[in-house]
């Protein structure tokens, strides 16, 4: 059973090439992912991201970027105002729904914007921004726990203001992608402008007629949530649904909310557990950076595997480690703690490399025009529910499994690595808006949708 791909396609014949426009374009809207690093915890935004689809389907990937940016903004401003629990509500559900919109509305733009062969470069950098903002809060936590007053607090709330504000005013110049101008009824002469300066070339012919193609099949379609339903659809809709509930099964979240509380279980005091979270949060970074620089030439699905068997050796190790040297009361030999800590390195390098930027990647780019808002919503809301059900479970779990709880994620990454192997066509290189041929070429799903008259 053959399990690589042919990725023929007009990418090879598209004129044009990174452009300064593009770069920056990409860099200004990737740095939403600041915001969802440095406010990880939210869970408000799975609903809002459901909204968010219709929003960004209607008016647009870049208004929906800006209404995220900005409700981001009121809710830190609001919650760093605070004077009562109220007040903390309202801010903590506004910074929840700005997430919700930039999350949907991001990886989208990215995909869209970027060229074929660059789109995996261009795109990862929203999670290496992811990574970034989850290492900031680290390092914010680790000097604010010095603060005996209402200002640790206030401080974390009053410094996202800042990427916040920089997104915002940041949007307002961004250009819209030419699919979506198209998919809403703008001009093709409007659409064409954009194009020929985002590729620095005229010669921009068959891309655009790729994109009217596609903007013409998603006008024709008027309910995209029944429409994602349709069998046709059948392969993008299970992988917005498995996807972002396999990267939560990786654990990840699970490290970063309480990677401190483990530290202090296996020996090592307040301040080197909040210090050990920072060095996963600079390991984790430099694997989405270097995921980043590989993805398009190694593909989607090299990068999942290698970093699946890597995060599946370090779980099982360090669950071996506990289960043999963790007393019954806590602690192990100080040796045998940084032995957790390196190997907690090499979890997170591991989802760095793979699941975390790919995690974003690749359901921005399977999904066909007419579903592709609404399939990035179903990507969003799955992943945050999950997040926040793992978030709710985990003291239950390490209390009940102990180590085993490391054995429990390291079974679901043998899943989802078999499942990548198995089920998860490459995309590399190919242009967004054909697709479509990955699933018709791939062993599985072209029995799916070869019975489906398109």
């Amino acid at each position: 059973m053959a399990l690589t791909f042919s990725t023929k396609s007009k990418a090879y014949h598209y004129g044009g090439r990174v452009t300064t426009l593009v770069i920056l374009s990409c860099m200004v809207a990737a740095t939403g992912g600041l915001l969802f690093g440095y406010d990880l915890g939210i869970s408000a935004g799975a609903f809002a991201s459901l909204f968010a689809s219709s929003i960004t389907h209607r008016f647009g990937r870049k208004i929906s970027i800006l209404l995220g940016g900005a409700l981001f903004l009121a809710g830190a401003v609001i919650g760093g105002l605070a004077i009562n629990i109220y007040m903390l509500i309202i801010g903590r559900v506004l910074l929840g729904i700005g997430i919700g919109f930039t999350n949907q509305s991001i990886p989208l733009y990215l995909s869209e914007l970027a060229p074929p062969h660059y789109r995996g470069l261009l795109n990862n950098a929203f999670e290496v921004f992811v990574a970034l903002g989850v290492l900031c809060a680290n390092l914010i936590n680790y000097e604010t726990q010095k603060m005996h007053s209402d200002w640790s607090w206030r401080t974390s709330l009053f410094i996202a203001l800042a990427p916040a504000t920089f997104l915002t005013l940041g949007t307002l110049f961004l250009p819209e992608t030419p699919n979506s101008l198209l998919q809403r009824n703008k001009t093709i002469q409007e659409a064409t402008e954009i194009l020929k300066k985002m590729r620095g070339t005229t010669d921009v012919q068959d891309e655009l007629n790729d994109m009217i193609a596609a903007a013409n099949i998603a006008k024709s379609l008027h309910h995209p949530f029944h429409t994602i339903m349709q069998r046709k659809y059948r392969p993008q809709l299970i992988m917005a649904i498995t996807i972002p509930f396999f990267k939560q099964a990786t654990g990840i979240n699970v490290i970063t909310f309480y990677a401190p509380v483990i530290f202090r279980i296996i020996g090592l005091g307040e301040s080197s557990s909040l210090m050990s979270t920072v060095i996963i949060g600079v390991s984790v970074t430099c694997a989405t950076i270097a995921s980043t620089i590989m993805v398009d030439k190694f593909g989607r699905r090299a990068l999942l595997i290698i970093g699946g068997v890597q995060m599946l050796v370090a779980q099982l190790m360090v669950g071996a480690l506990m289960l043999t040297q963790l007393g019954d009361y806590g602690g192990m030999s100080r040796g045998y703690a940084y032995m957790v800590l390196v190997l907690t390195c090499t979890f997170v390098a591991g989802f760095g490399l793979s699941w975390g930027p790919l995690g974003w990647l690749v359901p921005s780019e399977i999904f066909p025009l007419e579903i592709r808002s609404v399939g990035q919503s179903f990507v969003v809301t799955v992943g945050l529910l999950f997040a926040f059900v793992l978030a709710q479970s985990l003291l239950t779990m390490l209390c009940h499994l102990k180590f085993g709880v490391f054995f429990f994620f390291g079974g679901w990454v043998l899943v989802m690595t078999i499942f990548v192997y198995l089920l998860l066509p490459e995309t590399k290189n190919q242009p967004i808006e054909q697709m479509d041929i990955v699933w018709r070429e791939h062993w599985f799903w072209k029995k799916v949708v070869s019975e489906v008259n398109l």
